[in-house]
């Protein structure tokens, strides 16, 4: 017999939660977002850990250090870390808010992406984010030293069912 704490996990908590979207986008909820509406969004619910414009506070920063993972003091942030936008799509629909994760609407997610896809300086001001856009961007973050096999899954991605164009984030 156990320590009896907790109880055991029923199918349907588990599916509350089995919501992973993988870097092609598969599963990618239907809605859409804009910067604007982002900044809106980021300004209500994120500011107070993010800091403005994601520029950090009490949590990690969002926005900026590009360039600057090869340094003696590297930040890794959406626009200099981070390979996929749809892995900033299931980080904030799993994860955000910090104290009611699950909570936002698929719309706010895809416009929380548009707004920091937009600060670190990846997408317009007026790319509108969703399940067909989402996919096609390629963060990229800084090359590592083997740019064969970085352009190498580039290819790959290109060749993904969703993918109609290609932007590459900058590397600054």
């Amino acid at each position: 017999q156990g320590p009896g704490l907790g109880a055991p996990a029923t199918e349907a908590m588990i599916a509350a939660w089995d919501v992973s979207i993988p870097p092609d986008g598969t599963g990618l909820p239907e809605g859409s977002g804009t910067s604007a509406q982002g900044a809106q969004i980021f300004n209500t619910k994120c500011i107070a850990c993010h800091g403005p414009e994601g520029a950090g506070a009490a949590n990690d920063r969002l926005v900026g250090g590009q360039g600057t993972l090869t340094s003696a003091t590297p930040v890794r942030t959406i626009g200099s870390f981070w390979p996929y936008a749809t892995t900033l799509y299931d980080y904030i629909h799993r994860a955000m808010p910090a104290d009611n994760p699950q909570s936002l609407a698929p719309d706010e997610v895809y416009a929380l992406c548009a707004y920091l896809l937009y600060l670190n300086g990846i997408v317009a001001e007026d790319a509108v984010m969703d399940a067909t856009t989402l996919p096609t961007l390629l963060l990229g973050g800084d090359p590592d030293s083997a740019p064969d096999e970085t352009y190498a899954a580039w290819q790959a991605a290109l060749a993904l069912p969703s993918v109609r164009g290609l932007v590459v984030g900058r590397t600054m």
